[in-house]
Parts: structure tokens; sequence; C-alpha cells
């Protein structure tokens, strides 16, 4: 009984971080484990940032399974170690699995919520079924970056430009500083808030209001960077934690489209 599992595990005393190599009676075989996840997650609302959701879903997964809920989750991969699971929330069918390959073995717990950001649905399948569904084999890599010491105002972290970027002053392409003095105006500037879980859209909104700081037509088309006459990239930032994403700052590789840089 799936019930008598939980409670089992809730008595073992271990957490989502320890090995079941020693109970292998505590471990939750796929489909048990989808059938106790649908009716402890169907109708949970989800609707919090980012961040503050992923916090809330494995929460409610811990005492689900019957595991204590940790202080905070460490980054492990995966996220529950124990059990062998990743998780996921869904809006749509595109799951995007970052910085390393499926595993064929791992389980991944798929979440779907509705427009509303409640949980409909919660599907469990191994990484073998949807390396099935991967038609690319790329992996999808991300950068990411972190102040060693607190942010608490504006700040021009490099002086001055590289060389390269020196040497191609020219027509509307501002020096650094130039450029941070002119971003600076809109600091207090109030920009459209489309949802708290859409970090998307509100990044676009930022994108906006900077074309329009720095008199550039705006045009949201995915390049990078964001802004090519001023080779501005724009990360609009909730959390100490940078999501530079696909290109790391320190890369030597020429810009496309800019063959001098």
């Amino acid at each position: 009984m799936a019930s008598d599992l939980v409670k089992a595990i809730a008595s073992s005393g271990l957490t989502i971080y320890d090995s079941l190599d020693l109970r292998p009676e505590l471990y939750i075989d796929t489909s048990t484990l989808e059938k106790i996840l649908n009716e402890a997650l169907i109708g949970l609302n989800l609707n919090y940032p980012i961040r503050t959701r992923s916090k809330v879903l494995k929460s409610n997964i811990c005492k689900a399974l019957g595991y204590p809920v940790p202080g905070s989750f460490r980054r492990t991969r995966p996220r529950f170690l124990g059990q062998d699971f990743d998780t996921s929330v869904q809006k749509a069918n595109n799951l995007q699995i970052w910085n390393e390959d499926v595993s064929s073995s791992r389980r991944y717990v798929l979440v779907r919520v509705n427009d509303g950001q409640v949980v409909a649905r919660v599907k469990v399948v191994t990484g073998d079924v949807i390396a099935k569904l991967d038609k690319t084999g790329t992996l999808t890599t991300k950068y990411q970056a972190r102040s060693r010491d607190p942010v608490t105002e504006s700040c021009l972290v490099s002086k001055t430009d590289t060389r390269n970027v020196a040497r191609s002053l020219r027509g509307t392409l501002l020096p650094i500083k130039k450029l941070y003095k002119n971003l600076q105006t809109i600091v207090g500037t109030t920009i459209f808030n489309p949802g708290i879980d859409q970090e998307r859209n509100r990044g676009a909104a930022l994108h906006e209001a900077i074309c329009k700081c720095l008199n550039n037509s705006w045009s949201d088309c995915g390049r990078f960077p964001d802004v090519p006459d001023q080779l501005l990239e724009i990360k609009l930032q909730t959390a100490p934690t940078i999501d530079l994403g696909l290109v790391c700052p320190d890369s030597t590789e020429r810009i496309a489209g800019l063959a001098d840089l």
C-alpha cells in the first residue's frame, strides 16, 4: 500500500538526500510515485515567483512522500537523490533540462499547471522516455554568476571598455561610462508586470524601457546581444544569482554579425 510506504519513509528518519541502498524496500516505484503525487498535488496553488514556486513544490512533495522538509534545498543532481527524480513545472509541452544530458535511468516528475498556476496533473517518466522525444541531442547550457559582495546600489563594474571595443568606438557606440550614465536615468522607472511567473515577458518590458532610454528602436528578436549597436546584454534580476544565458562574459568567440568584435 502506498500509504504504508509513506509511513515507513516517515519513520525511517531518512532525508531526500539519503541513499536507499540499505533500505531498498523504501524505494517508490514509478507508477506508485505518480499515484501518490497526483493525490497530493492536484489542486495545489503554485502562483508564486519561479524560485518560490520551486521551493513550495518540493516542500509539498517531501510531505507527500513522508520526508522531512529541509530548511533549504541543496543543488543536487537529481534534486531528490534517494528516490532518484527531478521535478519540473510545466505550463507547456517544451521541457528544458539545463546543463546536463538526460539520464535514461532517472525519473522526471512533470507537474502540469493550468492558467491559474494550479496543479492539474502529475506525470512521472523515466529519462529514456524523454530521450526518445529529443530530436536534437544538443546539451542545453546556461551560465550563471553571483556577486561575492551584496549589491545594494547601482554600480559600474568595469570602468573601461576592452581594447577591442575601445578601438571600435564610433558612430552611436557609447563608451561604457557614458552608457552607464545614460542607463542610470531609468532607475525608478515602473515597467509592466505581466505576472509573477512571467519573467520572460517582464524582461521584454525592461528591454523596451532601455531601448527608449538609449533612443534605440525596440525589437526583441532573440539576438545576442539584446541591443547590438551598444553591445548591451540585458538581464532582469529578482535574486542574487544572475542568469547569464548561453554566452559566458569571458567568451573569446566573435559575435555573429559584428565581425570585428
